[in-house]
């Protein structure tokens, strides 16, 4: 699909929201344009930005990582399970006080709060800690017939404390420490509302939540059977609440395995970064265009649609956007109140007809089983570059990242030569290079095999394989540059591996990442380095 195409189309979309909401044309844009004032706002740090091989550096984030870390945060197999929580918000600022909800057998425990970075290579620093408190066992949490929802809105709050200014922005894990060894965690996201670092992270609570198994229920499975072929689940949630621990992650959703990874490499190597979750791109949405780029992480496929229209406004803004996970913007959810607060439920049907806003009000607002599905038929493949193809099957081994073109700038001193190969980087979600829809200009910058033997093929069989693409474009209206890494298993390669282990991805992948992360530091990308086609040398058969 053709730029123009693809930006009429957006426009589009952006002309139905506004026809289909309550607010006016007029109040949206200035939402866009300007994040609502913070109510606790910082004083403005004394800080230095300066480039360096791997992006752009700040002062502060150097300093913070050379105070004294530990790694006391981590969780060792075999520590009892029987303390879990969550809080009352997926990210706070410091003024904000946060409540928790714990469930125990435990006769008191305390919280932890760790912020999770390098920290000469521990991974975290203890910032707070409460003092103990009692245990005590929460009711079992109701199922919502029809949509079977699992939701723990009935647990009486157990602590609530201060976000002070001790808490500096970042991903945190509250830990939960029982006084029987009992261990969990509790994710939470310290944001700056003033922030305008070069880089902005977005934790992606969304999809951490449509997978959480907590209770039974996610938006993939649940419990009871269902006609044998039928995909999805007839058990599945309709929606999932946040009000609930995670079930996976030893509590802390999928952070620990898709996005920690990344947070080590950016505070080790000192870069510009503020960190918010989906919620947050929600509310504030004009809290991208402060920003030069905008990063999704590991596993990011549940979009809303406020948060769509964000990503949509910075980029036509000039904002860099960054996919570092395969299946971006695949899934189509959409926020609303729980008895707790604002945006605690999300909503996905998976199925337009059964929604019940299906026929009522905006068509971009029904949760149909992707963006691209109808009533929206908003595919994000012109945005993201690509479209996601399929997944490795669990189990199966890690594949190698081929090198397509090792001239382009994201190879600068890799040593890396056409046809080169990175072990152990291809897994999970993949993305491929959609011949019916891409923008024009668009350069494949890695192209990179798996058998169907070893896959799941959301296309079927064309070819006894799937490829996995790494893309680069720049648009050219706006020069922001849009990148994306073709797996959902190019952060957890980033993880350190074990002392000479030659087969190791980490040193390579980070080489090529910190060259990503330079290049998308800068304004407007694209027109610093113009993205140049050549996906008709690679799909010869699409040309």
């Amino acid at each position: 699909m053709n730029t123009r195409v693809r930006r009429l189309g957006l426009i589009a979309a952006l002309a139905l929201l506004a026809a289909g909401c309550s607010a006016t044309p007029a109040a949206k844009a200035q939402a866009l344009k300007h994040p609502p004032a913070a109510k606790h706002r910082p004083a403005p740090a004394k800080d230095v930005t300066f480039a360096s091989a791997y992006g752009v550096e700040a002062s502060w984030v150097v300093a913070e990582n050379k105070r004294p870390g530990t790694d006391a945060w981590k969780i060792p197999p075999g520590t009892p399970p029987n303390i879990a929580g969550f809080a009352s918000t997926t990210y706070a600022a410091q003024g904000d006080k946060v409540t928790l909800y714990v469930n125990t057998n435990a006769a008191r425990f305390r919280v932890q709060a760790y912020r999770m970075g390098y920290y000469q290579g521990e991974g975290a620093r203890l910032v707070w800690q409460s003092k103990e408190i009692p245990g005590r066992p929460q009711p079992a949490c109701p199922l919502t017939a029809g949509v079977n929802m699992v939701s723990c809105d009935n647990w009486a709050p157990t602590l609530r404390f201060l976000v002070t200014s001790a808490f500096v922005p970042g991903d945190y894990l509250l830990k939960l420490v029982g006084s029987g060894g009992q261990e969990s965690y509790v994710p939470l996201t310290i944001w700056d509302p003033s922030s305008t670092a070069t880089y902005l992270v977005k934790n992606d609570v969304y999809t951490w939540q449509a997978w959480n198994p907590y209770g039974g229920y996610d938006f993939y499975t649940g419990i009871g059977a269902c006609p044998q072929g039928g995909y999805p689940l007839c058990t599945r949630a309709r929606i999932v609440s946040f009000d609930r621990p995670y079930g996976y992650g030893q509590g802390a959703g999928d952070f620990l395995g898709s996005e920690y990874p990344f947070i080590r490499f950016v505070e080790q190597h000192g870069l510009d970064v503020t960190y918010v979750t989906d919620v947050t791109v929600e509310r504030h949405p004009g809290i991208l265009l402060h920003h030069k780029a905008f990063l999704s992480l590991g596993h990011d496929e549940c979009w809303s649609l406020g948060e769509r229209l964000a990503a949509v406004a910075a980029e036509h803004a000039g904002v860099n956007m960054i996919f570092f996970g395969a299946s971006a913007i695949l899934r189509h959810v959409r926020p609303q109140v729980s008895p707790l607060g604002p945006d605690r439920e999300e909503v996905d049907y998976r199925d337009g007809s059964e929604d019940p806003l299906n026929g009522k009000g905006n068509p971009l607002q029904v949760t149909g089983n992707t963006w691209a599905s109808p009533p929206a038929d908003w595919s994000e493949v012109g945005f993201v570059g690509e479209n996601y193809i399929g997944f490795v099957e669990p189990g199966e081994p890690l594949f190698p990242f081929v090198v397509a073109d090792a001239s382009a700038w994201i190879f600068k001193g890799t040593g890396l030569k056409d046809g080169s190969s990175v072990p152990g980087v291809i897994a999970t979600d993949l993305d491929e290079f959609d011949p019916d829809e891409y923008p024009t200009n668009l350069e494949i910058l890695g192209h990179s095999p798996v058998p169907l033997a070893d896959a799941v093929s959301e296309d079927g069989d064309l070819q006894g394989f799937l490829d996995s693409d790494m893309t680069y474009w720049s648009d050219p209206a706006t020069g922001a540059g849009i990148f994306d890494s073709g797996t959902t298993n190019w952060i957890p390669s980033l993880a350190p591996c074990a002392p000479r282990d030659s087969s190791c991805p980490a040193p390579m992948v980070g080489k090529i990442t910190g060259n990503l992360l330079a290049l998308f530091g800068k304004a407007r990308a694209g027109r610093v380095q113009p993205s140049v086609a050549n996906w008709r040398e690679i799909y010869k058969s699409a040309s």
